[in-house]
Parts: C-alpha cells; sequence; structure tokens
C-alpha cells in the first residue's frame, strides 16, 4: 500500500455508505445572538417613545387627583378625553379641526409653492440674491403675530387675513432652508455633471435639488409647525369656527375639559401633519444610504 493511499481518507460505499448517519451542521449562536439582539433594539424603539407617553398621561391623570394641582384648572386626563370623546361623537371636533386644517393646508401649500423656486432662484443668481436680499431680512425679523392686526386690518377678519397670516409665517423656514440646501451642494457633484454635459434643467433635476432634498424638508417641517401655531393664534382672535376658536369659547365659558380636549386635539394634528412629511421627505430622499 503506497503512502499516498494510507494519507486518503476511506469513503464507504455500498449498503453501508447508505446507512451511515448524516451530518447535521449546528447552527452558529452568533446569528441567533445577533438576530434577538435585533428584535430586541426595534422591540425598544418603538416602546421608548409610548412609554414617555404613558408616563406623561400617567402624571396627568394623577397629579390633580392626588391635589398636586387645582382639578378644577387642570382636569385629570381621563376627565379630558371624556370631553374628547363628546365632541368627536357630535361632530363638533372634526367642524373645528376641518376648519383649520384647510387654512392651514391652503396656505402652507401656497407657501411652498412660493418658497422653494424663488429660494432656488436667490441661490443660485447672484443678480437676483442682490435684489430680494435687502427685503428678505427686513421681513424674516418681524414675528407673524406681531402682523396680525395689519392682515385683519388690510384684508379682513375673514378667511383671507388667516391665509395670508399662515404663507406669510410658513414661508420663510421654507425659503432660508432651500437657500441653505442649494448654496451647500458639493461643488464636486456639480462639476461632474457640467463635464457630462447635462443642459441646466437637468442639472437643477438630476443634482442640485435631489442634493437638497434633505435641507428643504428641513424647512417644511419648520414651516408646518409654525403654520399650525399661527393659525390657532389668528383664529383666537377673530373666528367663528377653528380649534383656536374652540379653545379660546370654552375659556370663556369656563369649559375647561373642552379646552384642554382643543389642545390635545392641535397636538394630535401636528403629530399626523409631521408624519405625513416625514413620509414624503423618505420617498424623495430614498438615494440617501442610511447609518448602519
Amino acid at each position: 500500500m503506497s503512502s499516498v493511499e494510507l494519507l486518503a481518507p476511506r469513503v464507504a460505499t455500498g449498503p453501508v455508505a447508505a446507512s451511515s448517519p448524516q451530518v447535521v451542521v449546528p447552527r452558529r449562536p452568533g446569528v441567533l445572538t445577533r438576530g434577538g439582539r435585533a428584535v430586541r433594539t426595534t422591540a425598544w424603539r418603538v416602546l421608548k417613545p409610548s412609554l414617555a407617553i404613558g408616563l406623561f398621561l400617567l402624571l396627568w391623570e394623577l397629579a390633580p387627583r392626588l391635589g398636586l394641582v387645582d382639578k378644577v384648572f387642570l382636569p385629570p386626563f381621563s376627565v379630558v378625553a371624556g370631553a374628547f370623546g363628546g365632541l368627536a361623537a357630535s361632530g363638533e371636533l372634526w367642524n373645528h379641526a376641518s376648519a383649520s386644517l384647510s387654512r392651514a393646508l391652503t396656505g402652507f401649500a401656497i407657501a411652498i409653492v412660493i418658497a422653494i423656486p424663488l429660494g432656488v432662484a436667490i441661490a443660485w443668481y447672484r443678480p437676483v440674491a442682490e435684489f430680494v436680499n435687502p427685503i428678505l431680512e427686513l421681513l424674516r425679523n418681524t414675528a407673524a403675530l406681531a402682523l396680525l392686526p395689519v392682515f385683519v386690518l388690510v384684508l379682513g377678519i375673514g378667511e383671507t387675513s388667516k391665509v395670508a397670516l399662515v404663507i406669510y409665517a410658513s414661508t420663510f423656514p421654507i425659503l432660508l432652508n432651500t437657500i441653505s440646501g442649494v448654496r451647500t451642494v458639493d461643488p464636486l457633484l456639480v462639476k461632474s455633471a457640467l463635464s457630462l454635459g447635462l443642459t441646466p434643467i437637468r442639472l437643477f433635476q438630476k443634482v442640485i435639488l435631489p442634493a437638497a432634498v434633505p435641507t428643504i424638508f428641513t424647512g417644511v417641517r419648520m414651516a408646518a409647525a409654525s403654520s399650525i401655531l399661527v393659525l390657532i393664534a389668528a383664529e383666537m382672535v377673530g373666528a367663528k369656527a377653528g380649534l383656536g376658536y374652540l379653545i379660546t369659547a370654552s375659556q370663556y365659558n369656563f369649559q375647561i375639559p373642552k379646552m384642554y380636549a382643543g389642545i390635545v386635539a392641535i397636538s394630535l394634528l401636528g403629530l399626523v401633519f409631521n408624519g405625513i412629511i416625514v413620509l414624503a421627505e423618505r420617498r424623495l430622499s430614498r438615494w440617501r444610504v442610511s447609518p448602519i
């Protein structure tokens, strides 16, 4: 027998090979550990915000009942939830919320249509920036609520003044973030696109706007919050419907649970508004590499 035959492993053949047990490869424990860790991390990410909100609502419920605050001016959360359910069942809450939502969405949409093209023009064309910057610096440092009497005097106490105030408050966050987003695009990307022969329109479509989308959406989210807050303040001054009107009327009639129910409705409306914008941002920013 040669040395090669001595070193080579013997392979069983025939019926012995058929009856030999199969080799079972054990699973690596590291894979299971990583999988379980990922599940726990995901569950904690979902649970953590819910836990914080739950603790806040528990504190709200217990503080008036334990006498830490006067329950007349801060009712327990269960009482406010009951008032919220009553307003929702009667349809009154939807009437006020739809009135506020229509005003906010109208002004917010007009602000987007105005602010994004104007911001791109200011950031990309120096003559436009030199011409528009002085008036922008003057207006952006003037608070929107300070101009509320002016809007009411000029445009009246109806819907026009409220929508115009929302447009004013929403325009500047979008405009300034659009300018910043366009101006901070990587110059190497622009030079590479120009070297490939892209036209100015294609350059904006394929390079400038996609690179500026995250910064622009930061301004959009800020504008969404501003539109709701400014509108609520305007509705408190002069309106016959809206969440701001609901809060003010409840305060005057000393219906404190209804007042807090209106405040909760504003918070929920803002959360939904912000969630829709975040989903739109993710859809338009699929090219971004998510962090590991």
